[in-house]
């Protein structure tokens, strides 16, 4: 067992992130009369997708931002969708579109994404800003994996040099993530539902980034002494209760560092979105 295994919480760095994002709003206030505003797109009625909504949406309301809900049938056509994303596109008022994944079969979704206006883009999932970060420039990233980076950096975990895992290689959060990881120049492994023998890259892993959505997935054996494990999966289990992708009752005995969930890498997301669109405002200020 590691002594002085280390929680990453991300509940009170993501209060610490957004203390500092409503203060920088009244500044953005005083200085150029504008407030940052967010529209989501919220399409048929997933209680996940509700949930975050929600979860957003308060997150707005704490740190001062304008915010906007477009609810929409589960049965929407893609044009009256992509009506709603060019009229944000031409508000002023609007720093930030967020279109909450996933979406109904009938809705070509890379067609939407691409459609969001890239200085909008907050999600980061625009090609122009997935092209941005895998080629190392500044734009808007993925808030999940960048909400990994900032809890790494708060607790003074410099990923350079280090052997990482990332399981999971969805558009969302693995492959942003193994880019984030390759930027900061760590050695990245991704794995993924095509991998064979996922224990035989985990196992040496100084560093183990998980988001499949299967519980459980990684177990004791699969770690080695002293890794540093971020649980960015979640899952609702069978009795209800919120859990990772991780055995956390048993790979947190061998880590150094580890993310729970909930309060871990959920809470960062939300934090990074509320910078991200922060940021976007700044830029719009500047520029109008």
């Amino acid at each position: 067992m590691v002594k002085n295994m280390q929680i990453l919480d991300g509940k009170a760095l993501g209060k610490k992130i957004e203390e500092q994002v409503a203060s920088d709003v009244k500044v953005l206030k005083k200085s150029t009369g504008h407030t940052p505003g967010l529209a989501v797109i919220l399409v048929g009625s997933d209680p996940a997708s509700q949930a975050y909504v929600g979860m957003k949406k308060k997150a707005c309301d704490r740190a001062g931002f304008y915010s906007v809900t477009h609810e929409m049938p589960e049965d929407i056509s893609q044009g009256a969708i992509e009506t709603t994303i060019q009229m944000m596109n031409q508000n002023p008022s609007i720093d930030g579109i967020l279109i909450q994944l996933p979406l109904p079969p009938q809705i070509d979704t890379t067609k939407l994404l691409e459609l969001v206006a890239p200085n909008k883009d907050v999600d980061g999932f625009h090609p122009y800003n997935v092209g941005r970060l895998n080629t190392g420039l500044d734009g808007f990233v993925p808030c999940t994996p960048l909400g990994v980076m900032e809890l790494l950096a708060e607790y003074g975990i410099d990923p350079k040099g280090m052997d990482a895992v990332v399981v999971g290689a969805s558009n969302i959060v693995g492959k942003p993530m193994a880019a984030l990881l390759l930027n900061a120049n760590a050695t990245v492994q991704v794995t993924h539902i095509y991998t064979n023998n996922l224990k035989a890259h985990t196992k040496n892993a100084d560093i183990v980034l998980v988001g499949a959505g299967v519980i459980n997935l990684i177990k004791e054996d699969m770690v080695k002494e002293g890794a540093i494990i971020i649980d960015i999966g979640i899952n609702r289990a069978d009795n209800g209760k919120l859990v990772g992708d991780v055995d956390f009752e048993h790979v947190s005995k061998k880590a150094s560092f580890i993310t729970p969930v909930p309060g871990g890498v959920g809470p960062m997301t939300i934090a990074m979105l509320l910078k991200n669109t922060l940021r976007a405002a700044q830029a719009h200020a500047k520029e109008s």
